[in-house]
């Protein structure tokens, strides 16, 4: 299979940044309906929403219908890292900068915000240590939140495309990255390109999740009869209901 059809696989199988089909678009709509659940929940409460959403995309709340946001008076800030993906001004949309693995609630204040999301991140913030910085962030958070990973144990590894990926030695890992483009992943320029690159993902079993965000329930994503990934609910400070 040639590169061009590799690139359109992917996007069939895990792409959401534009209107076309794709599987993990629909597998991300399917999840956040928690999520619109806290969303709703909010807005009956205070009559609009504001969401504070750490690593994310415009692209992504494409998921969620426009009509929705609207009718829930939705308000979103974008927090990234500096040098990030640079964004628009947008009516709905406000742009931050800042590592989520400091202290971000001494440059922001958790008042403004009624709500945490974040999709797909912490698996990129780092080693255990960072990880743990980042789910502190969020479990300080007086509102009610929800965060999404993708599961160790599931067989593709979300990031390459690839079949038992991060199951095999870190040393095949590197080589295979230095010498294929896999997935969302470029082929690395040489070992040390292909080492950051491996490293730039570590996923999460459920007991890690859970050791993370044990203040939250924590739900799983099937897909087939097998666990795709993983969402921490917390609302307002109290697990949601199974």
């Amino acid at each position: 299979m040639g590169m061009i059809e590799v690139s359109k696989l992917t996007k069939i199988i895990s792409g959401y940044e534009n209107d076309g089909f794709s599987l993990g678009k629909a597998a991300r709509k399917k999840r956040i309906k928690y999520f619109c659940e806290l969303i709703e929940s909010k807005f009956s409460e205070k009559g609009r929403v504001k969401i504070l959403d750490i690593g994310g995309t415009v692209q992504y709340w494409n998921i969620i219908d426009k009509d929705f946001l609207d009718r829930n008076n939705v308000q979103i800030t974008l927090l990234n890292l500096p040098g990030s993906q640079a964004f628009e001004a947008d009516g709905r949309f406000d742009f931050l900068t800042g590592n989520a693995t400091e202290d971000i609630w001494s440059y922001l204040d958790p008042q403004d915000y009624d709500l945490i999301h974040s999709n797909s991140v912490i698996e990129h913030v780092g080693d255990w240590a960072q990880m743990k910085r980042f789910a502190s962030n969020i479990r300080d958070f007086h509102g009610g939140y929800f965060v999404q990973t993708p599961n160790f144990w599931f067989p593709i590894e979300p990031h390459c495309m690839t079949l038992f990926f991060h199951w095999l030695p870190k040393p095949l890992r590197v080589w295979l990255v230095a010498h294929f483009s896999l997935g969302h992943w470029a082929k690395g320029a040489n070992t040390d390109e292909a080492v950051e690159i491996v490293e730039s993902a570590r996923l999460l079993s459920k007991s890690m999740f859970k050791a993370l965000f044990d203040d939250a329930l924590v739900k799983q994503e099937k897909f087939l009869f097998l666990t795709k990934s993983f969402m921490a609910v917390r609302v307002d400070g109290e697990e949601v209901s199974s």
